[in-house]
């Protein structure tokens, strides 16, 4: 029976952020995907450009050794929900004050975080 391998998404694909460094006096590019990858250059598109590249590097390590590829940001689906620890204590307040106004609390939260109007 053959293996059905995943397509080797495109180093391009990834979601890239440029950032000036004063310390350093040059760009740094980082990559949400791969947290622990950066490249430093006089050039925002030298920082982008050495970056990519090492991604690519990094990619074809991945599939060679068979480790789990991250899939690109937007390439990811979400469900919309999060679990989120608040402690019994401020749990408890949450419901009451979302109750009080006749919220769920998802609602009173998200009005809360100025999310959706009040």
């Amino acid at each position: 029976m053959a293996s059905k391998r995943k397509a080797l998404p495109s180093a391009d694909h990834y979601t890239y952020r440029l950032a000036w460094s004063v310390k350093d006096a040059e760009f740094i590019a980082t990559v949400v995907e791969f947290p622990s990858l950066s490249w430093i250059a006089e050039s925002r598109e030298s920082a982008l450009d050495g970056l990519t590249s090492l991604v690519e590097e990094v990619l074809q390590d991945m599939l060679t050794e068979g480790d789990e590829i991250p899939a690109p940001w937007d390439e990811r689906t979400f469900s919309g929900k999060f679990n989120l620890r608040l402690g019994p204590d401020l749990h408890k307040k949450v419901a009451l004050e979302a109750a009080e106004r006749h919220e769920s609390m998802n609602t009173y939260v998200m009005k809360q975080l100025g999310l959706i109007d009040a």
